[in-house]
């Protein structure tokens, strides 16, 4: 072979490595993994990912590190759970170092502060994490930006209403002094295929070099995300509107019962035959025949009895009213129960928020999984549940599920956001 035939076979190779190469992204305040996986099954490669939560980390470990394969984690950085503010302290040089490499940087800071669901408060210390989240930005440098965050982020507190912007105001504000082209808009997840009334506040920037190389801007994104959204869900053979019923009616405790592998003393359901589309889907590859986290709570008789009311008496998917907290002397502020023929209202980290749609108890971690599109191969680790002053410290796996991105999204996402880019 003459040499010329050999710098072009080469150059060929060169060119298909290059073509086949997954973009790589970091994946800020990861949770249990719901961005992530979405990501990798969109294409993406993961670098690594910051989670502070011990609990939270294990799964993502379990699920993504080692069964899927899907970070190529640096050496410089212990692959365990870590604070954001540690990371960006203990490895600043790293971080600058990783200028010009990384596609993307996705995922946002906790929402409990800014939450509506909650306490909104204007003082909690993780509310100062947008600076963290920011400073991360600022080293790295990353071609694009996808940041999640509740609704309530993008409202002024009530002492502060009538001076000052919200924090979503400025975080776009300092976006766009870094050189982002940016863009932030609410979006409701149950218009995606998810079986949950869910909205967040989704922003996504473009550095300008790269959006005027391209001749991009930020609100591309929604647009295609909203063009593609019907044949996303075509080609998978999922169902554009799915409700709750289609997602979790193959769990139901009536199925029958076996002990709970991981928890002593109590008993998981069993399986059913698939009744949907959508939960066809979350059981490919599934890996044991019991499901995975789907151990029952252990009501009294009358709690059941209670919750049978309940599901009879009040409106489906509305917090029970006044007469009945009266009925029952109840101070609990959200008791909703669900209904199987609609999407459910956003999912919080109280599972005792809301009663099955069917029968007399609250869901399992299981059909919290379900609700948010977590397929059935993926488990979840750490406690069950917590209470106390203990739910300030610790992440079990119910608060794992409420707090993270439901996958089908961020697979939606992250095809649009490798379109954007290539």
């Amino acid at each position: 072979m003459c040499i010329l035939h050999l710098k072009i076979d080469y150059f060929c190779k060169d060119l298909c490595f290059g073509m086949s190469k997954k973009p790589i992204y970091i994946d800020l305040f990861a949770g249990c993994g719901g961005l992530s996986l979405g990501l990798h099954n969109a294409g993406w490669k993961g670098l690594f990912a910051i989670e502070k939560s011990p609990d939270a980390f294990k799964t993502l470990r379990y699920n993504l590190i080692e069964k899927k394969k899907h970070f190529d984690w640096p050496e410089w950085l212990p692959e365990s759970n870590l604070e954001i503010d540690r990371v960006l302290r203990d490895f600043k040089e790293n971080l600058l170092s990783l200028r010009g490499k990384v596609d993307l940087v996705a995922g946002g800071p906790p929402c409990q502060g800014f939450s509506t669901a909650g306490r909104r408060k204007e003082n909690d210390t993780r509310n100062g994490l947008i600076k963290s989240y920011l400073r991360f930005i600022m080293f790295v440098r990353p071609k694009v930006i996808f940041f999640e965050n509740v609704r309530g982020f993008t409202l002024k507190f009530e002492k502060n209403k009538s001076k000052g912007i919200t924090y979503s105001q400025y975080v776009l504000r300092v976006l766009q002094f870094f050189g982002y082209e940016v863009e932030g808009k609410m979006v409701d997840f149950s218009k995606y295929g998810i079986p949950q009334k869910r909205t967040r506040f989704i922003l996504v920037g473009i550095r300008k070099d790269i959006a005027e190389e391209g001749n991009l801007n930020a609100k591309m994104f929604f647009k295609e995300i909203t063009k593609n959204k019907k044949s996303f869900l075509a080609n998978k053979n999922l169902p554009q509107n799915p409700n709750l019923g289609s997602a979790i009616s193959d769990l139901l405790k009536q199925n029958g019962l076996i002990e709970t592998p991981d928890r002593k003393n109590f008993y998981s359901g069993i399986y059913s035959n698939a009744k949907s589309k959508y939960q066809k889907y979350l059981r490919i590859n599934k890996e044991m025949d019991i499901p995975n986290s789907h151990s029952f709570p252990k009501h009294k008789p009358e709690i059941e009895v209670r919750f049978r009311y309940f599901l009879n008496k009040q409106d489906s998917n509305r917090n029970i009213c006044n007469q009945t907290r009266e009925k029952f002397q109840i101070n609990k502020h959200t008791i909703i129960p669900l209904s199987g023929k609609l999407a459910t209202p956003t999912i919080t980290t109280l599972p005792d928020d809301y009663i099955h749609y069917c029968e007399p108890r609250i869901l399992t971690v299981r059909e919290y999984a379900r609700i948010q599109s977590f397929p059935d191969w993926f488990e979840f680790k750490g406690k069950y549940t917590t209470g106390g002053k203990q739910r300030t410290q610790e992440v079990p796996r119910y608060t794992q599920i409420g707090n993270a991105i439901p996958p089908l999204f961020s697979e939606q996402s992250g095809l649009v956001l490798k379109k954007l880019i290539s």
